[in-house]
């Protein structure tokens, strides 16, 4: 782990595209700024770890199967074929 010592205004760059500036200094809680691209997520590291914990649980649970729908519903389905749309003006 890589440690910097950054007073308040102050900022490291990380791989050219992150920004991460040290905000203010409020007691022992230190205010940072964060730029990065937008395709790239932020998160504090105890979401981060909610979401991980989400995406696991998801992967690992088994889902309800969803209910079979009966053979027949007594409704019938037109069958047509597909041509271009028209485009109508209403004058």
């Amino acid at each position: 782990m890589l440690i910097l010592s950054r007073k308040a205004g102050e900022s490291i760059v990380i791989d050219g595209r992150i920004q991460v500036r040290v905000m203010r200094v409020e007691g022992e809680a230190v205010k940072l700024g964060v730029e990065a691209p937008p395709e790239m997520p932020v998160h504090r590291e105890e979401i981060y770890e909610e979401i991980q914990r989400n995406n696991q649980q998801a992967l690992t649970s088994q889902s309800a199967a969803l209910p079979r729908l009966p053979a027949s519903t007594g409704a019938s389905v037109s069958k047509r074929a597909a041509g271009p749309i028209e485009a109508r003006s209403d004058k």
